[in-house]
């Protein structure tokens, strides 16, 4: 029998497992430059140990869901974190570009399926009056290896060798299982056949998808051959979702998108993913290059984000008891289109005061923001399709988030080579840490300048997108959501509940 205060401790051991995923999604940026130089990788090779984990991320997320609710969420999760584990231990003793590769992608394995089944599990253990509580610490937990990653990973790589930053998942991972074990009960979802043609249609979908977005964040939305890749992805999701209506036993039931706050949730969720990623994706170059901190400093900056995020969580938990979700939702949107539009007028020497202001702006709308779409989202799912409609929602909110990551990117890189002065040497105009570096190694202090301009005209572009979206997100909220988002049914939990004990 499981006890309130144990439900509790199985909400911590889900917290560390998202935070190992969080810390290794981030943790690995500030590595590359020692791994070029260590294991004599590529910039083709540095661009596959980011894409490897991502493209099986993205592709095993659905079939993860679906399997936990088979099979029992409990016993996949800690499977999930003992082979994350294992490959974290791989990462680290890798001899050259292509272990790490293939480590990278086990490593997206066990994620895939860490992530869609510690959020389902939260509908086994919470009813809806501490559900919400418990979604604001898990998705806090999660967005803690955002600014942590690369603090930990510049202190790690400033005091040992590159593996390191790999090693710290595997206490992380140790205490993780031996918690689901004492405390976490078993569930199971629905156990109808396997739908193998869906799970290729959509694992094939997705991997063509996330691909191409992640060829267009670096080639350029003119590259033919990356369009043609997202294309053919979509044509492959679209066949999906044709035969998901047809079969009797669908990897995905499509009735869950009948549902206002389910359908909401998960599109309010990617949105804030988008504008969040996004942003982060630009911030830590800003801070290198523009600011000339290390990756140490560059992820102490990053942590108003954190105070911003968790004060966000707390208030969005107490605001929903007095005000609709929706409202709660669109003012976690505008805050983060406010951080956005105000981050604009940042320039080359702006005082870190002001950044701290408009990035702290835009954690706390992060904390309003995603806790209550997903806890709507979830709320409005079936107990025995929570593992596959909790993967539904991180699928989307990774695709959003890689969308995010291409299309903020691809704004800024446009910004940087446009603002560049016309006899700026090629090596110069293929980022700005080259270009840094370039201006720095010739002491020009002129080139130097323009590159750090360059790429703030860039950001500044890119928060006007990410501002935008944001802005058009509140809109959406109000006019998608529900004015109440209601729980799912007593009856629907009674049979997971019973099976589980509790």
């Amino acid at each position: 029998m499981v006890t309130s205060t144990s439900r509790w401790y199985a909400l911590a051991a889900l917290a560390l497992c998202t935070l190992a995923v969080g810390l290794d999604t981030t943790v690995l940026s500030v590595a590359l430059p020692t791994l070029a130089r260590d294991l004599s990788a590529s910039t083709g090779d540095l661009q596959w140990f980011t894409t490897a984990y991502l493209l099986v991320l993205a592709a095993a997320l659905l079939p993860a869901g679906m399997l936990g609710d088979r099979l029992g969420r409990k016993r996949m999760l800690i499977g999930a974190l003992l082979l994350f584990g294992a490959a974290s231990v791989a990462c680290a003793y890798a001899q050259s570009s292509a272990q790490l590769i293939a480590a990278r992608a086990v490593l997206g394995l066990g994620a895939a399926v860490i992530m869609p089944l510690a959020g389902a599990v939260l509908t086994v253990l919470f009813d809806a009056s501490s559900r919400s509580r418990a979604m604001s610490i898990w998705v806090t937990a999660s967005a803690l290896g955002i600014p942590l990653g690369p603090l930990l990973g510049g202190w790690l790589l400033d005091n040992f060798w590159w593996g390191s930053v790999f090693l710290i998942n595997v206490p992380v991972v140790l205490l993780g299982v031996i918690a689901l074990a004492l405390w976490m009960p078993e569930s199971r979802g629905a156990a109808g056949r396997v739908d193998a043609l869906g799970i290729v249609a959509s694992t094939a979908g997705l991997v063509g998808m996330t691909y191409g977005i992640i060829s267009v964040g670096s080639r350029g939305w003119s590259d033919g051959r990356s369009l043609s890749t997202i294309a053919a992805g979509l044509v492959l999701l679209a066949g999906f979702v044709l035969w998901q209506r047809r079969t009797s036993s669908p990897l995905v039931d499509l009735r869950l998108f009948s549902s206002r706050a389910f359908t909401g949730g998960a599109v309010l969720a990617t949105i804030g993913s988008f504008a969040m990623l996004g942003l982060l994706f630009t911030l830590p170059q800003f801070f290198s290059a523009v600011g000339g901190h290390d990756a140490f400093g560059s992820g102490l900056r990053l942590l108003p984000v954190i105070g911003g995020l968790v004060i966000g969580a707390r208030a969005a938990d107490k605001l929903r008891s007095r005000f609709a979700t929706r409202t709660v939702i669109a003012a976690g949107l505008l805050l983060i289109a406010a951080g956005s539009f105000l981050g604009m007028r940042t320039e080359v020497h702006t005082p870190y005061g002001y950044l701290a202001l408009w990035i702290t702006l835009a954690g706390l709308g992060l904390g309003l923001t995603m806790p209550p779409s997903l806890d709507a989202a979830l709320g409005a799912l079936p107990t025995d399709r929570s593992g596959v409609g909790n993967a539904v929602l991180q699928a989307t909110r990774q695709v959003g988030g890689a969308i995010g990551v291409a299309v903020l990117g691809t704004v800024v890189n446009s910004g940087y080579r446009s603002g560049l002065p016309l006899e700026a040497p090629s090596v110069v105009r293929e980022s700005v840490s080259s270009g840094a570096e370039v201006a720095t190694r010739l002491g020009d202090g002129r080139l130097l300048a323009s590159v750090q301009q360059a790429f703030t005209h860039g950001m500044s572009l890119s928060l006007l997108v990410a501002g935008v979206i944001a802005a058009l997100g509140a809109a959406l909220a109000v006019a998608v959501m529900p004015r109440r988002t209601p729980a799912p049914p007593a009856e629907a939990l009674e049979p997971a509940l019973a099976e589980s004990g509790l």
